[in-house]
């Protein structure tokens, strides 16, 4: 999910350090509340005042809500940084907005902390909003600031439903982390739990629609993406668990193919991609490690060129954030290569190369381990 909602993002601003991105599915809803606003709400509660002014107070407040969910987020990210975790963006979509963090909360304590400053955050807002409300004069501000005070209050309510990754399902795994000790066990239950409701949802929503009660539809589109989030975590952390105990020395590939970077691609493609089926290979030049070259920047290059193009004219030159050692995690190493988005990374020891991790090798580890586990329990 975080990497869909990443590739249609746009950086606007950035608070304590933390980028705050809009993804452009925040423009349909923007348009809609702002519409709905505008053409329904205000009109109703301040009939006096001209078409542009219910424009611009709808503006307004579409703008003060969204604001109201990334101060929600900013609140999880501030008590996420006091524990040390790092908070890669905040990013605002469709459905209101997600704070992408760098690993998992420390302990249970940390967790719910974490999580339950979002609805609390929400409910200060709703206070500071409705205080507004009682000292406004005028009707257009008043029906503003009742608005923003009560759809805060409706947010801070919503994410304590105990669904998994939402705030209250978080709360939920930190009270199972906490009583068994087990952040595996607590998660899978919590993701687990997460889906049931989130099918509730989606009943409900058909239900709503055929019953002529409104929301149905959205209903159904908030339970579909709590979903995918929740089947999301709990794959995530089924992949964990898998991998914890394991080294970057257990998954890694001793045996390297190389490539020399004086060849063309003509050659790199027959005499290594289509020989050994790999999906990128090391470049060496007088036993140096220079950089990748993977099917992406292959297919950068027009086919009539592949004769005429050397390797050295299109690896990815190598940085030394993309090394690993044997003793590392390959938790730490999954990580670093969705974080750098990279699909291997070469493992060194003493500044020589010792092998690569892969992606694939991850996931093909993975599925034997599965096999040999479930064949085990059986």
């Amino acid at each position: 999910m975080n990497g869909a909602l990443q590739s249609g993002s746009l950086k606007i601003a950035s608070i304590m350090g933390i980028p705050i991105k809009v993804h452009f599915s925040w423009l349909i809803i923007f348009g809609l509340i702002t519409w709905s606003l505008s053409a329904f709400y205000f009109p109703k509660e301040a009939p006096e005042l001209s078409p542009a002014s219910y424009w611009i107070y709808g503006t307004i407040a579409s703008l003060l809500l969204f604001a109201s969910v990334a101060f929600h987020e900013l609140s999880h990210s501030f008590v996420a940084l006091r524990y040390k975790l790092q908070i890669i963006n905040i990013t605002l979509f469709i459905f209101g907005g997600v704070a992408q963090m760098k690993g998992e909360p420390p302990s249970p304590k940390a967790e719910f902390r974490i999580a339950i400053a979002g609805p609390l955050s929400s409910y200060f807002l709703a206070f500071v909003f409705y205080s507004l409300f009682i000292l406004s004069v005028t009707e257009i501000t008043k029906a503003l600031f009742h608005y923003l005070a009560l759809i805060n209050f409706i947010l801070g309510t919503f994410n304590l439903i105990p669904g998994f990754p939402m705030d209250g399902g978080r709360v939920f795994r930190a009270y199972l982390w906490g009583k068994t000790k087990d952040f595996f066990y607590a998660t899978r239950k919590a993701s687990s739990f997460g889906q049931k409701i989130a099918i509730f949802f989606i009943i409900f929503g058909i239900f709503s629609i055929f019953t002529g009660f409104p929301g149905g539809l959205w209903l159904m589109l908030i339970g579909w993406f709590l979903y995918m989030a929740a089947q999301a975590s709990y794959q995530q952390v089924s992949l964990q668990e898998t991998l914890s105990g394991a080294n970057v020395r257990d998954i890694m590939a001793r045996d390297i193919v190389t490539m020399s970077k004086d060849i063309s691609i003509d050659s790199a493609v027959n005499d290594y991609f289509l020989k050994y089926g790999y999906g990128g290979f090391p470049i060496m030049d007088d036993g140096r490690f220079l950089g990748f070259v993977t099917l992406k920047e292959i297919k950068d290059v027009p086919r009539e060129r592949w004769r005429d193009v050397r390797v050295s004219e299109i690896y990815v030159s190598h940085n030394k954030k993309w090394e690993v050692s044997e003793e590392d995690d390959a938790v730490k190493a999954l990580e670093l290569m969705i974080n750098e988005d990279k699909g291997r990374l070469v493992v060194t020891e003493r500044g020589s190369i010792k092998g690569l991790i892969t992606r694939n090798g991850i996931a093909r580890y993975v599925q034997i381990y599965g096999q040999i586990m479930g064949r085990t329990e059986k």
